[in-house]
């Protein structure tokens, strides 16, 4: 995944604007964006897992993974359609570049526990307003406790959770035994930076900012 593409990050917008439709959840898939090039541009290796937690908005995805020459770019032309590939979810079914299947938030986390468990390094990505699902903070309570080190959890935090984190997401994080950071969510090289340390005794959380 880290090798070199036909597509680069300023050929993104291109890209996204080829997929078209009401339900494209733009803000979604803009917070996501320089967080997904980072992580398939300068992060996972082919042995890693990557999981899509916060599914809605998926288009970023799918434009970095057509960057990538993951999924034909072609493809993106028909998103939402009947027989398309590329769904307002990712569907692992119909799309192997996809881990998991993403819409019921607060899956991806536990899931990926168990993918890490398996002795791959896995990332997940969520969104700060997932976070609201206590099926999240099983995990975390558990990835903690047994230091579990292959997993990243990577949170973007755009300001959408109910209630908010007193002092911060990366605090709760850091309280259940996770070596946890905040990083600008734009910023490409404190995001390389900040996902590609090293964290051998706990489990890491980069919360990426997004200023909305």
């Amino acid at each position: 995944m880290t090798a070199a593409s036909q597509l680069g990050y300023d050929d993104l917008p291109a890209l996204l604007g080829r997929m078209t439709g009401d339900e494209k959840h733009s803000p979604a898939a803009f917070s996501t964006l320089d967080v997904l090039w980072v992580l398939y541009d300068r992060v996972l290796c082919d042995s890693d897992r990557f999981l899509l937690s916060k599914g809605h908005g998926p288009n970023a995805y799918y434009a970095v993974l057509a960057a990538k020459g993951l999924i034909p770019v072609d493809d993106l032309d028909s998103f939402g359609s009947f027989e398309s590939p590329l769904g307002y979810h990712p569907d692992r079914v119909v799309l192997p570049a996809a881990t998991i299947s993403s819409g019921s938030l607060g899956h991806g986390l536990p899931i990926a526990v168990g993918v890490a468990l398996s002795g791959r390094r896995t990332f997940v990505l969520v969104g700060d307003g997932e976070l609201d699902e206590g099926s999240n903070w099983e995990a975390v309570q558990y990835a903690g406790r047994i230091r579990l080190a292959r997993l990243t959890a990577v949170v973007v935090d755009n300001a959408s959770a109910t209630y908010g984190w007193p002092g911060g997401i990366e605090q709760r994080f850091a309280l259940e035994g996770w070596w946890a950071n905040r990083v600008d969510g734009r910023d490409h090289e404190a995001l390389a930076t900040a996902l590609n340390d090293e964290h051998p005794d706990a489990p890491a959380c980069v919360v990426a900012e997004i200023h909305r």
